[in-house]
């Protein structure tokens, strides 16, 4: 586990060792910024739901651009052969490159924080919604990360794996939500498309913990990270 913290640590602190963390970030504030203002009316109630339902449209798009270049990179670069062969095994690899890269996550959610204060000061916020939208944008984010990763463990292109990423995170969570808005869809379907990605995180939203979300990002994440760890076992021994 020391070694995995050693990773995560080296792989959070190299995102600001180039422009993308410091633009990703950037561009995620200020398109939060602007839909914070959906919440910021007289009349609405204080729970910042439009800007964290926002968050998750925009992470489907941000956090493959960070986590593209996890693994692909070393693969790229040859330093994966280096990593390997140093007194670390896989899953130390891919938790510590998971947890760097949702450390700066949490890192970009804490200027949001900014607009709690706001609702204090001008309103009367109910923390309840807040508290869960952002535990909800936390796990969402974390299965997200697990995607980018699996999917830069595939290619050496660091492009490829952006692409990827994005392309399944899109049929996971856009595609379903505007499956749900077609009046015409069978209740079948329907079923489907309530147990996927944003149905789930909605509750959350509302202000509403409940363990089976819980449980389907945790498990949804960790299933992401064991195919990951066993790509690149698969990959060693080429």
């Amino acid at each position: 586990m020391n070694r995995a913290t050693a990773i995560a640590r080296r792989e959070f602190l190299s995102y600001f060792r180039s422009p993308i963390a410091y633009v990703a970030t950037a561009l995620f504030l200020l398109i939060s910024g602007l839909m914070f203002y959906g919440d910021f009316v007289p009349g609405q109630p204080a729970a910042m739901r439009t800007i964290l339902n926002w968050m998750v449209w925009l992470l489907v798009f941000i956090l493959p651009v960070l986590s593209m270049g996890l693994l692909s990179q070393e693969w790229a670069s040859g330093t994966i052969e280096t990593l390997m062969t140093a007194p670390v095994n896989e899953p130390e690899v891919v938790l510590g490159k998971f947890f760097g890269n949702l450390l700066l996550l949490v890192v970009m959610l804490v200027p949001t924080l900014l607009y709690v204060v706001l609702l204090v000061l001008y309103a009367h916020p109910d923390f309840g919604p807040i508290f869960s939208g952002y535990l909800g944008i936390v796990l969402v984010g974390a299965l997200f990360i697990s995607v980018g990763l699996f999917c830069s463990s595939l290619t050496r292109s660091q492009m490829i794996a952006a692409i990827s990423a994005v392309t399944i995170l899109f049929l996971i969570t856009i595609v379903p939500y505007w499956a749900a808005l077609q009046p015409g869809l069978r209740p079948a379907l329907r079923t489907i498309v309530d147990q996927t990605v944003y149905r789930r995180y909605s509750d959350f939203s509302k202000g509403v913990i409940d363990l089976g979300n819980i449980v389907f990002f945790v498990a949804t994440t960790a299933v992401f990270l064991f195919v990951t760890v066993k790509v690149l076992e698969s990959r060693r021994w080429k």
